[in-house]
């Protein structure tokens, strides 16, 4: 690749605007959801953490080592305290780098947005106390990120997006989806989140693979599309394919944009567009994964 498109914004990577995605998160994590979009989850369920949900009166076969001492003295009636439900929440980011994430018509490539999303979300889960790793496919092999937690585990996450998605770059190869997916059974513990943003291109036989990963895991899927595709001025305009033939492609007009929700094999897909500005990104995505989430 030619030194002024490694330099380009919305081409490139770089970590320093990945790490500043952090307060965007957070700004627009306090903000009220205006809709519930599919991927949402419910509030944080009471069960047998350390984090105290309520005080309630004493019930016949209540557990007596949960008495609340305080409240009973006060009142001089037996009250015991409910706990939250203690989870280890892992998520696992999959970031699509293949080739056919390699372009875009007007802020960024899509597999720039494709990162930026899955970094809001990343920060989103570390602070909510969760664990974040990371998948990248790329043309070659993969670059995989344990989970880990806390402010250090995000940036050992953008610090994989960086690294994977220069590689793609330079290495603009691809596999079929299902395929690159592979490791992620072995990376994602059983009960974890996997959050997959890709374009969905050269799928190969994802139904199976998505089945698999649905069986103990909690599978949420982000397309990202190019709306500005669909909006060109009427015309012909040259293409070059994968395989290096050159063809013109005729476009009649203005398109209407895909929808919000489709369905990839048989699963709920998210629409996310790459010339979105990054807050109407981080505002989508906050009415999809609502904080203090249980899957």
């Amino acid at each position: 690749m030619s030194a002024p498109a490694q330099t380009t914004p919305g081409v490139t990577l770089t970590a320093d605007p990945l790490i500043a995605l952090r307060q965007v998160a957070l700004r627009v994590r306090g903000q009220p959801v205006m809709a519930a979009l599919p991927g949402g989850f419910v509030t944080r369920r009471k069960g047998h953490g350390q984090d105290i949900a309520d005080v309630r009166s004493y019930l016949p076969g209540d557990d007596l080592r949960h008495l609340d001492r305080g409240s009973t003295a006060r009142t001089g009636v037996l009250h015991v305290r409910q706990f939250m439900d203690e989870r280890d929440r892992v998520t696992l980011l999959v970031a699509d780098f293949r080739a056919p994430m390699l372009w875009g018509l007007k802020r960024a490539f899509r597999s720039v947005a494709a990162a930026e999303a899955l970094v809001l979300l990343g920060w989103q889960a570390v602070e909510e106390g969760g664990r974040v790793g990371l998948l990248a496919l790329t043309g070659g092999m993969p670059v995989a990120v344990r989970p880990r937690g806390r402010a250090r585990g995000m940036l050992e996450v953008i610090g994989g997006l960086v690294t994977a998605h220069a590689q793609a770059l330079n290495d603009p190869h691809s596999l079929p989806l299902d395929v690159a997916l592979d490791p992620v059974g072995r990376i994602a513990p059983r009960g974890a989140e996997v959050v997959i943003a890709s374009g969905f291109d050269a799928p190969g036989a994802l139904h199976d693979r998505f089945a698999d990963l649905s069986r103990r895991r909690y599978l949420h899927l982000l397309r990202l599309s190019d709306a500005e595709a669909g909006g060109l001025p009427r015309g012909r305009y040259p293409i070059r394919l994968a395989n290096g033939r050159r063809l013109r492609v005729a476009v009649s007009g203005k398109a209407a944009p895909p929808p919000d929700i489709s369905t990839i094999s048989g699963h709920a897909a998210l629409r996310l567009d790459a010339a979105w500005p990054i807050d109407q990104l981080a505002q989508r995505l906050a009415a999809a994964f609502p904080t203090d989430r249980v899957p």
